[in-house]
């Protein structure tokens, strides 16, 4: 699975980090980016980001 962030509409609060840093981290823009592939291992932490953004920028989408 892949997750994407939609930088334009991102706030940079890093919620998603927080949740789920094996896939989160925020850029040098201060905006979150997913860096890595959602595995089966993190995938839980990866939905609960998706659910948790304040302003709904992230998706998770099977390959």
């Amino acid at each position: 699975m892949t997750a994407t962030v939609d930088k334009d509409g991102c706030i940079g609060c890093a919620l998603c980090e927080s949740i789920c840093p094996e896939v989160f981290r925020m850029d040098d823009d201060g905006k979150a980016e997913a860096y890595a592939e959602v595995t089966d291992e993190n995938k839980d932490a990866a939905f609960e980001a998706e659910q948790s953004c304040p302003v709904s920028v992230i998706a998770i989408v099977e390959d």
